[in-house]
């Protein structure tokens, strides 16, 4: 599937779709959970379907109604029956699913695609479940996933390396249900700290006692968690592709269901945009975005949002002074090896990008229109098609991907007057 994006101007109100994160940690708590809970408004992404699959293969039972869901929880105790879990394209169902299989007493594989099996690290994982005595190994010996894991935790402490969050989420969704045990967490390199504490709001929700200790210990006090009701809010990770293209498009529109009450670590976009010229308006759950007088560069250190490195820079290039972007590493690691993907496609349309090990250099520049790659990453094709629409004549190829957090993402951008085709 390809998307062809011409110039365009923008104008008017959309939802943002639900947040990605917060679907899935939402299913994984409630999965946990002794009791049946209500979800509302989950994201209806491949990924969400991947997590409703791998949970279901632990025992849990979930019945859907389009985009909400009632699920009856295991109370503590998931059992994967010999299973081989294919997580898709999703790293959260990779990491937090696997810790669960610590729980089984049953040998339990998990694999996914391509880019699951070649980009995503699962040694961090792999190191903090064997400190608790688990039998968790990289099936090709690389530390990449086919994975498989047998339950048994014989010990209450453990460590890991901590630049990538999943790890250690994992890890701590898993001691919050270790009935009547505290485990000690220690993190070497904490990174991505505002999606740790999206976990954190689920234990503090949930009732699980902890303490954090600048995030690189951390203290779990397990126990039964109870069902409950919840409605997933609007995603602010996916709010940074209508926003950005409203300011590189000189554009006004305004953005419904998001809630700046959120923890969600990518909320940090709009002070980012504000510091590059950006324009805000916010009350209640609708903000208005405009552009004022014309962009800036920044210097950024964007660890705590590292997946708004491709957009950033597509942002930048409409700036009129340059920007430097940097701890953004972790980056290399995801969907696609972000910093390269989104450096060589801008490139082509004709940007001035310098390259860095942990992130980008990203002047002035005039884009013009250009075939560009997806790279199958949902974040590189949605940041392409923004840098299309105030570029022009755009095609963007392999771009199925967008579905993963942002169904519908041509329809609901024409709705503002966009031409993506």
């Amino acid at each position: 599937m390809n998307l062809k994006v011409e110039k365009s101007e923008l104008a008017g109100v959309i939802t943002v779709p639900a947040s990605k994160s917060q679907t899935m940690r939402s299913i994984i708590f409630a999965s946990l959970a002794e009791g049946t809970s209500r979800i509302k408004e989950v994201l209806p992404s491949p990924d969400t379907d991947r997590m409703i699959y791998a949970v279901s293969a632990m025992g849990t039972a979930i019945n859907r109604n389009g985009n909400d869901l009632i699920v009856h929880g295991v109370a503590g105790k998931p059992v994967f029956h010999g299973d081989v879990i294919d997580a898709g394209n999703s790293g959260q169902v990779l990491r937090f699913c696997a810790a669960l299989a610590a729980l089984s007493p049953n040998y339990t594989i998990f694999t996914g695609d391509r880019s699951i099996r070649t980009l995503r690290p699962m040694q961090p994982l792999l190191d903090g479940l064997s400190g608790l005595g688990v039998f968790a190994v990289s099936a090709p010996g690389n530390g990449y996933a086919p994975i498989i894991v047998k339950g048994g935790i014989a010990r209450c402490e453990t460590e890991l390396d901590g630049e990538d969050s999943q790890p250690v989420s994992a890890l701590l969704i898993l001691a919050s249900v270790l009935d009547g045990k505290i485990t000690e967490v220690r993190v070497r390199n904490p990174g991505e700290k505002p999606w740790i504490e999206l976990t954190l709001y689920w234990l503090n929700k949930l009732g699980v006692t902890y303490k954090n200790e600048n995030y690189e210990r951390y203290s779990v006090t397990g126990g039964e968690i109870k069902a409950f009701n919840y409605t997933v809010p609007g995603d602010f990770s996916s709010a940074a592709f209508p926003i950005a293209a409203a300011l590189v498009t000189g554009s006004e529109i305004t953005l419904e269901n998001l809630d700046l009450s959120e923890p969600q670590g990518d909320k940090i976009a709009i002070d980012i945009f504000s510091e590059m010229g950006g324009g805000f308006a916010h009350v209640g759950r609708s903000l208005k975005v405009f552009k004022k007088e014309g962009l800036k560069g920044i210097d950024i250190d964007i660890n705590s949002c590292i997946d708004f490195l491709p957009i950033l820079a597509v942002t930048a290039c409409f700036a009129s002074t340059p920007t430097r972007i940097r701890g953004a590493a972790a980056a290399r690691k995801k969907e696609s090896d972000r910093i390269a993907a989104i450096a060589g496609e801008l490139r082509k349309m004709g940007g001035r990008i310098e390259e860095h090990k942990d992130g980008l250099t990203v002047h002035p520049s005039n884009l013009l229109g250009a075939l560009v790659y997806s790279h199958k990453d949902h974040r590189i094709a949605m940041s392409l098609a923004v840098a299309g629409l105030a570029a022009g004549s755009t095609e963007i190829s392999d771009t199925a991907c967008i579905d993963k957090s942002f169904p519908r993402f041509a329809d609901i951008m024409n709705k503002l007057g966009g031409k993506i085709f």
